[in-house]
């Protein structure tokens, strides 16, 4: 069941990452993640929380990137609070908290492993049944990008408080 469930993801990952091989990875993370048109509440957080040219940069980090939809699942008016300047430290900590540095691929995972983030907080990797961080599943995975890869989350992953 995993080497099925790994073998799709790693097909939908190639697929959905194409843009992005095709000029040899020039593209980093932001660029990477604008181009995809399923981040676009991922960016404008990146955006408000001024991390744009940290995401930009040299690298290499490892993104477990939220979609849309995993930032629509949240309760009603959080994302409208979380991008109000007066809580940028709040959403700054929740997104360096998706953020690993290094480029860890997929086949770098093990079940049970931890990963510390940026934030400073760890994330706990799943590989059975399918590949967890904390209790998101990863739906697309390996999306190279110039500077790291991009993990496609459907959840929201928040730091313990």
């Amino acid at each position: 069941m995993f080497r099925r469930t790994f073998i799709a993801l790693s097909a939908a990952a190639a697929f959905t990452s194409a843009p992005a091989f095709a000029d040899g990875h020039s593209k980093d993370i932001v660029d990477t993640a604008v181009g995809a048109g399923n981040f676009t509440t991922l960016v404008a957080a990146v955006q408000a929380a001024g991390l744009v040219e940290t995401l930009k940069g040299d690298g290499p980090f490892t993104v477990f990137a939220p979609t849309d939809e995993a930032f629509a699942a949240l309760p009603e008016g959080t994302v409208e609070t979380l991008l109000k300047p007066e809580n940028k430290e709040q959403l700054t900590a929740i997104l360096t908290y998706h953020v690993v540095g290094g480029k860890v691929m997929s086949g770098d995972l093990s079940d049970g492993m931890m990963a510390t983030t940026v934030q400073g907080g760890d994330l706990k990797i799943g590989t059975e049944g399918g590949v967890t961080v904390n209790d998101a599943n990863v739906v697309a995975a390996d999306i190279e990008a110039s500077n790291g890869v991009i993990h496609v989350i459907d959840q929201v992953i928040l730091p313990a408080s």
